[in-house]
């Protein structure tokens, strides 16, 4: 039994290389961000149950009574999009609802009502923090590769290829502008828009796709070199790379305008970028080389910022999940999880 308020987090990620090639078994390589999203668990004895999740504005009460009242049963039966649809009506939303940030509640749901279920919950067992953390992609996502969920529990670097997770040992310290153009979309959509360019053009796209996979395995190289002895040398061989794949998956119709922008206002700027995910909009990250100066790094977030993108500043190589004592957090991170109270 939970006693104290417990804190907990886990690092979010970006894919270096291998987008959409991944989908027909070619390599992709994940690694974790020093961006960490943050769980405060505190218990209570009001009877009830409460999710808030202030960064997309959901706030959510139940009854412990009423939860443990429900016929569970269905999670052990049908199909996920069946599963989903029953969440939903549990947490009052309709089956008609495609909001991508109120999935997060039926996931929440399945895990919360899974897990008390089955009794064998053990805290630091990542094996299990991992598989309960797949189960909630497949609520959200539906078919995942298991490579978020993999990076976020154990943090590093992996490679993934036809359902095979391995970590890369050893990793050198990079740092990254990871930069959301706030254009929502459709990961299934996109895949599908990528398998259907493939079956229309199958000479075209397969050397294509042969391309990104020699990509992804000479970052992997470059980067086991420079976990050894750095040099500007492989900077440059990484922003080559970068140039490349951002080029390809162009020519697979998972770019965007608001990307084409990012990677101009970068490149004006001397530096790198590529999309991170599945394109169409979402999210970018930007090499940033060890001999920059301080003023250009702000210039470039500057000039990102003004054309109405969110920017960070981060580095790759994240620990994975695991549990921190209160005075350990930053101030801002105590004051954020403070108000939650």
């Amino acid at each position: 039994m939970l006693s104290q308020v417990l804190l907990v987090s886990a690092p979010g990620k970006v894919i270096l290389h291998g987008e959409h090639a991944v989908v027909h078994g070619k390599v992709a390589l994940a690694v974790a961000l020093n961006l960490r999203t943050f769980l405060r668990l505190q218990p209570h004895n009001s009877g009830k149950v409460s999710l808030r999740l202030p960064n997309i504005g959901i706030q959510r009460t139940w009854d412990v009574a009423r939860l443990q009242l429900l016929d569970t049963s269905f999670l052990e039966q049908g199909d996920l999009t069946e599963q989903v649809e029953k969440l939903k009506e549990v947490a009052g939303f309709s089956k008609d609802s495609t909001n991508h940030d109120c999935l997060a509640v039926p996931a929440f749901l399945y895990l919360y009502l899974t897990i008390c279920r089955s009794q064998r919950w053990t805290e630091e067992n990542l094996e299990l923090i991992n598989k309960w953390a797949f189960q909630g992609e497949r609520v959200i996502h539906g078919n995942p590769s298991g490579v978020d969920n993999a990076v976020s529990t154990w943090g590093g670097a992996l490679r993934y290829q036809q359902g095979k997770i391995s970590p890369l040992k050893r990793l050198p310290a990079l740092k990254i502008l990871l930069v959301n153009t706030k254009v929502p979309r459709s990961t299934k959509a996109l895949v599908a828009s990528v398998k259907n360019r493939m079956l229309k053009f199958p000479e075209i796209i397969a050397p294509l796709l042969a391309s990104m996979d020699a990509i992804s395995l000479e970052c992997e190289r470059v980067l086991g070199e420079m976990a050894a002895a750095p040099a500007l040398e492989h900077y440059l061989v990484l922003e080559e790379l970068i140039d490349m794949n951002q080029h390809h998956l162009n020519a697979l119709g998972v770019g965007h305008a608001s990307l084409d922008q990012l990677c101009q206002v970068t490149t004006a700027h001397g530096l790198h970028s590529k999309l991170t995910g599945a394109g169409g909009g979402g999210c970018g990250i930007t090499l940033l080389r060890p001999d920059l100066e301080r003023p250009e790094v702000e210039d470039t977030k500057q000039a990102l910022t003004s054309c109405g993108f969110d920017c960070w500043e981060t580095s790759i190589g994240a620990p994975g999940v695991f549990v921190h004592m209160a005075a350990s957090l930053d101030a801002s991170v105590q004051q954020a999880l403070g108000d939650l109270r």
